[in-house]
């Protein structure tokens, strides 16, 4: 039984990987949430996976940011409540359900929240305009 959760997570790591790496070419599929979820696989199955992923030099920084604290930028911010919300928006104009309506409104409230009580990180050239003045 452990064995076969063992091979799961780490399918399960490399699906995510996979879908994360294409949500990078596609505007609708997220890339951070994938690679976090892959990282977690990776660190509860497989040390070297783990490794290999929190040490890519495309993916890496993705777990090292969001593990560190820091935050996100406001543009980044920004784009992903304007992404989220417009295909939230679509899926509701396409089921056209009342329950669709409610259930994905209630999500993306709850998601907004929580990416609005996220830190914002300044870009480094505003941070040396602002030691300037």
């Amino acid at each position: 039984m452990k064995e076969t959760l063992h091979y799961c997570l780490i399918s399960l790591g490399w699906i995510c990987v996979v879908l994360g790496v294409v949500g990078i070419f596609l505007p609708l599929l997220p890339t951070t949430p994938f690679i976090l979820l892959a990282a977690w696989c990776f660190a509860k199955s497989s040390p070297r996976f783990h490794l290999w992923l929190t040490s890519h030099p495309k993916l890496g920084p993705i777990i090292h940011t969001w593990q560190s604290g820091e935050g996100i930028s406001r543009g980044l911010r920004n784009r992903v409540l304007v992404v989220m919300w417009a295909s939230m928006l679509l899926s509701m104009w396409i089921v056209g359900k009342w329950w669709s309506i409610a259930l994905l409104s209630s999500i993306g409230i709850a998601v907004s929240i929580y990416i609005f009580r996220q830190p914002i990180t300044e870009p480094a050239h505003s941070l040396a305009q602002q030691g300037e003045k």
